[in-house]
């Protein structure tokens, strides 16, 4: 009888208090390496989108032909012409993109919200100049209209001229420790619910811009008139 429990036949199996969890610290990223040769790095993401993205590769283009002996670039430049410049690879699979993320100093992206989701958890301000509809860059302007949300948060460094691109690029080198965030080492549930708030801005960004270039091409039945004809 002892231990059994009582008309089962079988001995109960004790039940062990679960540890309580443990709360999420919050730090910031401890300060990265330098490369072997002492240069910082330079991420460039632009996505996997078919549309090429001509203009920030061009600005880059330039930027670098006065500071390559300073930086060390890796251009990820998907469906854009990047021979000419250094470690261009055209697409990143995912632990090579969070690889790039973890080792780079500065990353520069498009508005794609996924890419700016982990820059920021691998404790990066990213520098965005989000793709822009009417040059050919993308189907519709939620990348402009996201990113300006977030850069007036403060989430983003929000770039969309030139100038303020080489400007913007100029502040990080000079200072890195500006375009480095506060990360959530261990709260997985807190990014998952970041994930959820980008998913819904996106998607009522994506259904306003609908809204206002969509035009139904029915007209709803009104009935006949008096004169049997249908109403106008």
């Amino acid at each position: 009888m002892s231990g059994d429990a009582p008309g089962d036949g079988h001995r109960a199996t004790p039940v062990r208090p679960r540890p309580a969890p443990e709360e999420p610290t919050v730090r910031v990223p401890e300060p990265r390496e330098p490369g072997t040769d002492g240069r910082p790095r330079v991420l460039v993401a632009v996505g996997t989108d078919k549309h090429p993205f001509d203009r920030l590769v061009d600005w880059l283009r330039e930027w670098h032909d006065e500071f390559a002996g300073e930086v060390r670039l890796t251009v990820q430049h998907g469906h854009t012409r990047a021979d000419d410049l250094p470690d261009a690879v055209p697409f990143l699979g995912h632990a090579e993109l969070q690889a790039a993320m973890a080792g780079a100093d500065l990353v520069v992206c498009h508005g794609g919200p996924a890419t700016i989701l982990e820059a920021r958890r691998h404790g990066h301000l990213p520098i965005v100049v989000p793709r822009d509809p009417t040059r050919g860059e993308h189907v519709d302007d939620h990348q402009l209209l996201f990113a300006r949300r977030l850069g007036a948060a403060g989430l983003v460094a929000l770039c969309e001229s030139r100038q303020e691109l080489l400007d913007t690029l100029a502040a990080g080198l000079a200072d890195r420790a500006r375009f480095t965030v506060a990360v959530d080492a261990g709260a997985a549930d807190g990014r998952r619910a970041a994930v959820r708030r980008v998913g819904v801005i996106v998607e009522d960004l994506v259904a306003a811009a609908a809204q206002r270039h969509h035009r139904p091409w029915w007209r709803p039945w009104r009935g006949p008139g008096p004169n049997g004809r249908r109403k106008p």
